[in-house]
């Protein structure tokens, strides 16, 4: 099924962002950019608040559950790190936030872990991370593309988590694309839709 015009762009900012200078600045920036074509939904990635529960994991040996939602609860954080910082963005947390943040023309910064607790759909492992989380939630939204912004480029494939394949739906056209190559982006999703 071919999304409506009014489809949103979800696109995921990694957490590994944070950690690569300028490199935050431009997703933010290409977040805006898309935001003045499209609908967006950004879902934030984990990065270093999500590697803090890896070694705590490593560390101490976390519950397969306890891991899980710590990191979900990590990206709520750089959810509100990217809703600061993302131009006439608003954080939300469920699909009716993002609704009304549409309504506001903004953009919708979503704190995945209400919904990915309500939902409950991925595995409780290491395999599936924040690709998976974007995933659920573009085919949860009908979405026109959607977008995982990575620290480097790659291979799409490789780049991805390895429950992705098994969460993203069947003809949603998606891009694995490093932070460096944001500028094709808008070309890649006027394509797909």
């Amino acid at each position: 099924m071919r999304p409506g015009s009014d489809a949103p762009v979800v696109v995921k900012l990694g957490g590994g962002l944070l950690e690569v200078p300028g490199a935050l600045e431009a997703g933010v920036l290409a977040v805006a950019a898309l935001a003045r074509r499209w609908r967006v939904v950004v879902v934030p990635g984990g990065g270093p608040l999500a590697d803090a529960v890896r070694r705590l994991d490593e560390q101490i040996g976390l519950s397969d559950d306890a891991a899980h939602w710590m990191a979900i609860l990590a990206m709520d954080q750089y959810a509100h790190v990217l809703a600061e910082r993302i131009d006439r963005s608003v954080l939300v947390d469920e699909p009716g936030g993002i609704a009304a943040a549409f309504a506001g023309g903004r953009v919708a910064v979503l704190a995945p872990s209400r919904w990915m607790r309500s939902a409950d759909v991925l595995p409780h492992t290491w395999d599936a991370t924040s690709d998976s989380v974007a995933a659920f939630v573009a085919g949860a939204l009908d979405a026109r593309h959607l977008v995982l912004v990575k620290p480097a480029d790659g291979d799409p494939e490789t780049l991805v988590d390895r429950c992705f394949t098994l969460v993203v739906p069947a003809g949603l056209p998606w891009t694995a694309v490093g932070w460096r190559s944001l500028a094709d982006v808008p070309a890649r999703v006027e394509r797909s839709g």
